[in-house]
């Protein structure tokens, strides 16, 4: 694996601390809730009662998608049970889903929550033979990739629902 750059990169200073740090989207303060409020249901590629699939709004990763609670919870810990139990079968669905895309050596799971405070993670598929991409590095390099057209996003997402609904 490796950084889309060119060395030398240099290191720098960390930013100053900010504290406490500004309201995330769906907190006290911060701006509405974008995944208790998402209206392009289009973008809605599969659902359950407990779980909603969703195409993003852009990437330059075929097959990325987003999994987000019903239920507005910040964290693994505040998932009611009935969650917290089908994550693990709904996460397995979606891996198998991506896996039978065309081109996808690896599918990898994360979440960072620091945009808004609705429990969501990410599938981001790495495309075979793109061993720089490994691991943490899959990211980075999909911020400097070309993005994908609407079309295409559309196309793989409805190859995605169609693998989900079986």
């Amino acid at each position: 694996m490796s950084l889309p750059y060119a060395e030398p990169l240099t290191v720098r200073e960390p930013c100053e601390l900010v504290v406490p740090e500004p309201p995330r989207r769906g907190e006290p303060g911060g701006d509405v809730c974008g995944a208790c409020e998402w209206s392009d249901r289009a973008q809605t590629l599969w659902s359950d009662e407990q779980w909603r699939l969703h195409s993003p709004g852009q990437t330059s990763l075929r097959g990325a998608v987003w999994l987000a609670s019903t239920v507005h919870v910040d964290s693994f810990a505040d998932l009611p049970p009935e969650h917290q139990a089908s994550f693990g079968p709904v996460c397995a669905r979606v891996d198998r889903a991506l896996m039978s895309l065309d081109g996808v050596a690896r599918v990898y799971l994360y979440r960072w929550g620091d945009g808004g405070a609705h429990f969501h993670v990410w599938f981001m598929p790495r495309p075979i033979g793109r061993l720089d991409m490994m691991g943490h590095m899959l990211p980075v390099w999909e911020d400097t990739m070309p993005p994908l057209s609407r079309a295409e996003i559309d196309a793989v997402g409805a190859e995605i629902s169609s693998t989900m609904a079986i």
